[in-house]
């Protein structure tokens, strides 16, 4: 049988939609005229892909299959298409990137390595040193984004979401709270907990756990690297919590345990512009990359 792009949009946009009319309103198309589209794909096919006694329309089995095709194939087209518009563009900017998550650097690097690819005349840098004052520094222009996941309210600012995370405990298979299905505030307590050098209002472990509860661990160790905060853990130095997608390396690892905190508590990472940049055609790219690459990352 032979696939068009046009049918894999079909595919998703009537999966999305939950019925034919809304989704010929997406495609910009008549409803009979999609209707008489998903006919022809079903007869070349041999089976139904729809269960059209469903209310909203359902895909059958074979339509499912052909929707995981559309949701691998279709992002690889439409960041081709993003890519080739950029270097139609042939603008020139300036994309300077300062960081608030220090576990971020995992997925930042595979997203800038794209952007140099499609936007080659964007000047990129990565301002580490100025973490910690980043949004006076993205209002006296001295940086343009600033990765985060603490919005807050500032004129002329533009928080664009990149991606949900769940800040998960680490420790050693050998630590006791391995035997717990989640971990609370007082489980802590009698820990020693490893984090990044940050201070306390950027660390989810304190936001989201620690502090509101008003409890103190037993000790507090830092460590630059992800890499040497693993290695502790796994010594069963101490424990961590970091960003779910951050472990996906250890998961299946058996030195250690992954638990969720109590109630399993959802942050979201935002990439913070200027309002006047927000729309610029190189910076709504960096954020569809960053989207996709986060994407690959949960997934391992």
């Amino acid at each position: 049988m032979y696939f068009e792009l046009r049918h894999l949009r079909t595919i998703r946009a009537i999966h999305d939609c939950g019925g034919l009319a809304r989704a010929a309103d997406m495609l910009n198309m008549t409803q009979s005229a999609l209707s008489h589209q998903v006919k022809g794909l079903e007869e070349q096919a041999g089976v139904e892909l729809f269960v059209r006694r469903s209310k909203p329309l359902k895909l059958s089995a074979a339509g499912q299959r052909m929707l995981r095709l559309a949701d691998k194939v279709l992002p690889e087209v439409e960041a081709l298409e993003d890519e080739f518009r950029a270097l139609r563009a042939g603008k020139t900017g300036r994309l300077h990137i300062t960081l608030e998550c220090h576990a971020c650097f995992d997925w930042l690097f595979p997203v800038l390595e794209k952007f140099r690819h499609a936007w080659p005349d964007v000047d990129v840098d990565i301002r580490a040193g100025l973490a910690f004052d980043a949004f006076p520094a993205l209002d006296r222009e001295e940086v343009d984004l600033v990765i985060t996941s603490n919005p807050t309210d500032l004129p002329g600012v533009v928080f664009n979401p990149l991606f949900d995370y769940h800040p998960t405990l680490v420790a050693s298979s050998a630590n006791p709270l391995a035997g717990k299905s989640a971990i609370t505030a007082e489980d802590l307590r009698d820990q020693v907990l490893i984090t990044y050098p940050v201070s306390r209002d950027k660390l989810d472990v304190f936001t989201e756990l620690l502090t509101p509860a008003k409890v103190e661990p037993r000790g507090h160790r830092q460590a630059e690297l992800t890499a040497v905060i693993l290695m502790l853990v796994g010594s069963n130095r101490g424990v961590s919590v970091l960003p779910d997608w951050v472990l996906r390396g250890v998961r299946d690892n058996p030195d250690y345990a992954l638990r969720p905190l109590a109630g399993n508590p959802s942050k979201r990472l935002y990439a913070a512009t200027r309002s006047e940049d927000a729309t610029q055609p190189y910076m709504a790219h960096f954020l569809r990359l960053g989207r996709t690459e986060a994407v690959k990352l949960q997934r391992g």
